[in-house]
């Protein structure tokens, strides 16, 4: 029987080899380190003979599911298929938003672009993600609808995508869909790996399974891309969603969110986030970083992502207000979530 059987039929059975994670974060209260988060990372660099390994921690070369983070190699295989949006609604094809009014009338004007409705997405129903647009939608009397669901910038493009290419819209799902083949040999090119597994994300789109260095290597081919064939008129289809995303960083994900800021404190700076603890940043040089909180909680990303960008040599003065998170009792600081020295751990092989 197969992994993901075990998983959905006898979730007591044998899980297979788990990965040598490492302590990456940590937080005190009084002294003491009431919690520990661990996790993997790596940080890469591309050159003409492959991709090197920076530095690392844990185990970066087991696989994983990007989740959202997947979101912009998507992207970059729809523009590749003739999807021709301005740069908002581009960035919100690779967005995890916070289903604030711009996000939802984003979804649809990529819907009404091409001839379509809210009727031909097939992404999963959601109350919009961040927190306050969650309670201004319910105030209003909202429910839970494909349009604010965090993905359907996204699921919009594609069905955009399967009209430009006189491809069916239904069924745009579908592993064996035209659309989701180009998605996976796109993937397949960008990170230079084979998926070890796939599986369905939340939204219902294909997941692939892939590593920390083949995502890495993926975010750093877009931070780096440059206009095509030397013409500043034609970008590459990498070029155009690594810029749109630096562009239109509140489309990526939403104000007061930490991707948002990230990109907004460091200019040139790609990133992007994914459900259970994973974060992808690339450089304009090429250089990137990945890493995977092993417990999936979301509050020891940021921390651990602006200490490796640290280690790079990435100036994170701007970023001292999101690199760290106070702990509070009775409104004092009695605490802190922070990185650990993890980088002291063994560097693999570069390859």
């Amino acid at each position: 029987m197969s992994l993901p059987a075990l998983a959905e039929n006898a979730p007591n059975r044998e899980l297979g080899r788990l990965p040598r994670h490492v302590p990456l974060a940590a937080q005190t209260r009084g002294g003491l380190v009431e919690s520990i988060h661990y996790g993997s990372l790596i940080a890469t660099a591309g050159e003409a003979s492959g991709t090197r390994t920076l530095l690392s921690a844990g185990d970066p070369l087991a696989p994983f599911y990007p989740r959202s983070a997947l979101k912009p190699l998507q992207a970059v295989a729809m523009v590749r298929a003739g999807l021709d949006l301005p740069a908002d609604l581009l960035a919100l094809t690779a967005a995890s938003h916070s289903g604030a009014a711009m996000h939802r009338d984003g979804a649809a004007r990529i819907l009404q672009i091409h001839g379509l409705t809210a009727a031909d997405l097939q992404n999963s129903t959601d109350l919009p993600y961040g927190p306050s647009e969650r309670e201004e939608w319910l105030r209003g009397g909202g429910v839970p609808t494909q349009l604010t669901q965090n993905c359907s910038g996204k699921h919009a493009s594609m069905a955009a995508t399967c009209v430009i290419n006189g491809w069916p819209v239904r069924g745009y799902l579908d592993p064996a869909h035209p659309l989701q083949q180009l998605v996976a040999g796109t993937v397949r090119e960008l990170t230079g790996e084979d998926p070890s597994r796939i599986t369905t994300d939340g939204c219902g789109t294909p997941l692939f399974a892939l590593t920390l260095r083949g995502m890495a290597r993926a975010f750093g081919r877009l931070a780096a891309a440059q206009t095509s064939g030397g013409d500043a008129t034609a970008e590459s289809p990498e070029a155009a969603v690594a810029q749109a995303m630096r562009q239109y960083p509140e489309m990526v994900a939403g104000e007061g969110r930490d991707v948002t800021e990230l990109m907004r404190l460091v200019p040139g700076l790609l990133a992007k986030d994914g459900f259970e603890g994973v974060q992808l940043v690339g450089l304009p040089d090429g250089r990137a970083v990945a890493l995977k909180i092993s417990d999936g909680g979301d509050r020891a990303r940021m921390p651990v992502t602006i200490r490796a960008l640290e280690a790079l040599d990435v100036d994170t003065a701007p970023l001292a207000r999101i690199a760290a998170q106070t702990v509070l009792a009775g409104g004092r600081p009695v605490g802190q979530l922070q990185p650990t020295d993890f980088l002291t751990t063994t560097t693999p092989e570069s390859h």
